[in-house]
């Protein structure tokens, strides 16, 4: 079955060969607007009236008006802007696949995070400042400071393939995990939590990892209420969206004392500007939305959207599948 195949993602010259030689058998079109960013909106193209199949960021209106697309895959774990009622109705309707590249973001979301939650138990962040401000040697401080991971409590806001790989990673640590998530239903490991447990637990966690996406239901919803039911002393993480933390709020319970740490690699805006508080806050440690960064990026993407596309000429089901 040959199929055309429509694309506006840049890629490195090696992934890009790999996606030409696995898409030979089908007639490839390259969008006229390409980008090489996952988290930049494709702009319209009317070639893409010609595809049966779009890969990488395709403009929202122009899949819900090109009716001959089949399936769409976008190169980023997160989907925002496709994430409306009328998206997920249209595409049902003309039972198109509509796939996201999950498990491309999963691992590598995941270990940054256990990453950082070590790096602040351990003070090894703290103690890098030491060495970048005075060179001074703060022995009784770090040392005594410093935490196991081991036996504490983590808890997750969202439960998808990042949360889920996060739990395979703290296993061995024997923490007590709970995760938030809206179908609570039961999950080797983990404590699944409905909404309105949320805040009888969050004076428990000494750790909260947020991997919400970026939706109406999640604007700030790490608030000021919400922090101030966090254990004094915890510590925060969003490897989710900016927009759902209330940053001010943030900047408050750090300068408070009452979070012992904050690490953010998303923030509202991005990228967040020079002067922007959260820069110089206390204890807030920042990274430029790399938490998903590996070395074969593009490679992982293509080889994604290829698996997918095997399974998809023989009418199989496909990984990471969310209409």
């Amino acid at each position: 079955m040959k199929l055309t195949l429509w694309c506006n993602g840049v890629f490195t010259e090696a992934a890009t060969r790999e996606l030409h030689e696995g898409t030979r058998e089908h007639r490839l079109i390259i969008a006229k607007s390409a980008s090489a960013s996952v988290l930049v909106a494709g702009q319209r193209d009317g070639d893409i009236g010609q595809a049966d199949i779009a890969f990488g960021q395709p403009d929202v209106a122009d899949c819900l008006e090109h009716k001959r697309l089949r399936w769409v895959e976008v190169t980023s774990a997160g989907y925002t802007r496709y994430d409306t009622p009328e998206f997920r109705e249209a595409f049902q309707a003309r039972r198109a696949a509509f796939t996201n590249m999950s498990g491309v973001f999963a691992d590598p979301c995941a270990q940054h995070a256990l990453a950082m939650i070590l790096a602040l138990n351990r003070q090894l962040l703290p103690s890098h400042g030491d060495q970048v401000r005075d060179h001074s040697w703060h022995y009784t401080e770090r040392r005594y400071s410093s935490c196991l991971l081991t036996g504490q409590t983590v808890l997750l806001l969202g439960f998808g393939a990042i949360g889920r790989r996060l739990a395979d990673l703290l296993a061995p640590f024997g923490v007590k995990l709970y995760a938030l998530r809206r179908q609570v239903r039961s999950e080797r490991g983990v404590t699944i939590l409905p909404e309105e447990q949320l805040t009888a637990i969050l004076p428990s966690a000494d750790h909260v990892v947020n991997i919400l996406p970026d939706n109406a239901s999640t604007l700030n919803y790490v608030n000021a209420r919400r922090l101030g039911a966090f254990k004094r002393g915890a510590c925060f993480y969003n490897v989710g969206r900016g927009t759902t933390v209330d940053q001010r709020a943030l900047e408050e319970a750090l300068k408070s004392g009452h979070l012992g740490g904050a690490y953010l690699d998303v923030t509202d805006p991005e990228p967040l500007p020079p002067e922007h508080p959260l820069w110089s806050t206390p204890n807030c440690y920042i990274t430029p939305h790399t938490a998903g960064g590996r070395l074969d990026q593009d490679e992982a993407i293509v080889r994604h959207f290829l698996k997918n596309l095997a399974a998809f000429t023989r009418g199989e089901p496909m990984v990471d599948r969310v209409v």
